[in-house]
């Protein structure tokens, strides 16, 4: 498997500030990002994701089960070095702090039928990571084509029109890649509930099969999926077990983390979310969280370390390492272990 030795070409956290003012151009990120998903850090604004096959202007949020919203007056364009905000609150209020987390797909779309259900893909299959769309028929079983060419290690999708719907969430640490019904919820802190019969039943190199009728196949309503397979140097889709105390469970990614979000899934726990741009030392102790609208806030029971080869947990706090506790994470490169120009990731 080739390894990334860049990953800001592929996913970068950009942070600003919020002027209140229409047109206000965020540049820094690197690429034009084709997946988008912005929280302020200083107040309780809803987070907004929104991505190159929805549309710039129709946004949808993590923490609640809402569809797509549109003419919000939040978003105007994506650009080739960034993106361009409006005069909403949650993406840009007057002196107000913002954390934005940006994926690269492929810049365009293209039509899907590897599956039952015709798609639209924006697909980069070399960092891989996909945006998938595509209108429910009503059939469990049905398959969607992903575009990734490998098996994803993780997906979140979201029901998008007619009723209201949770973000099922799929993680191969905890969920077969075939004949399972379980899942865990981005906007939910439930932990992992192996009896639901309305989610994804499996994933393979090149389809997403649907177990239920409701969110993951709604006849004639509209859906997104985001997916994700793990490169070398670049992601990371694992699962570890919690100590309970200081000398925390070390975590190898194999790269130095740029971003992780966590979640525990024996129990009821938050999606906690840092970066290396809010955190740029060690220890991690400001999360935002998936699911809530809270503020970022900075408390010594949420720490761990970022390593150059993975984290090291520092505290027995149940978000992140409660004596045996399972949780499960998804992880983004700062920089690889060592690239293949032989140039080693620095420590903290």
């Amino acid at each position: 498997m080739a390894q990334i030795n860049r990953p800001t070409d592929y996913f970068n956290t950009k942070l600003y500030t919020g002027n209140g003012t229409t047109g206000h151009n965020i540049t820094g990120v690197g690429f034009q990002p084709d997946w988008l998903w912005i929280k302020e850090r200083s107040s309780t604004s809803a987070a907004f994701i929104y991505d190159i096959i929805r549309g710039v202007d129709i946004k949808i949020t993590p923490s609640t089960t809402d569809g797509d919203a549109t003419n919000l007056d939040s978003m105007s364009s994506f650009d080739s070095d960034g993106f361009t905000v409006g005069v909403n609150n949650a993406v840009n209020e007057n002196t107000q702090t913002y954390a934005s987390w940006n994926w690269l797909a492929s810049n365009t779309t293209a039509s899907n039928t590897d599956g039952s259900i015709t798609s639209t893909v924006s697909a980069n299959t070399t960092s891989g990571f996909s945006i998938v769309s595509y209108t429910g028929n009503g059939s469990a079983g049905a398959t969607v084509g992903h575009g990734l060419g490998t098996i994803p290690a993780m997906v979140i999708q979201k029901r998008r029109s007619g009723s209201t719907a949770s973000w099922v969430t799929w993680h191969q640490s905890i969920h077969s890649t075939s004949g399972n019904t379980g899942a865990v919820f981005l906007n939910l802190t439930n932990a992992n509930s192996t009896g639901n019969s309305d989610t994804i039943a499996g994933v393979s190199s090149t389809l997403i099969t649907t177990a239920g009728t409701g969110a993951v196949n709604p006849s004639g309503d509209t859906c997104i999926m985001y997916c994700f397979a793990e490169k070398k140097g670049f992601s990371k889709f694992g699962s570890y077990t919690g100590n309970g105390n200081a000398d925390g469970t070390f975590v190898y990614t194999g790269f130095k983390p740029a971003w992780v979000m966590i979640k525990r899934t024996d129990a009821i726990q938050q999606w906690g979310i840092m970066d290396n741009k809010r955190n740029t030392f060690n220890p991690m102790n400001a999360p935002l969280f998936a699911e809530s609208t809270q503020a970022e806030s900075s408390s010594a029971f949420n720490n761990f370390d970022i390593l150059s080869n993975g984290i090291k947990m520092k505290t027995g706090d149940q978000w992140t390492n409660a004596s045996g506790g399972t949780y499960i994470y998804m992880a983004f490169a700062e920089s690889p272990l060592v690239g293949t120009n032989n140039t080693p990731a620095t420590a903290r």
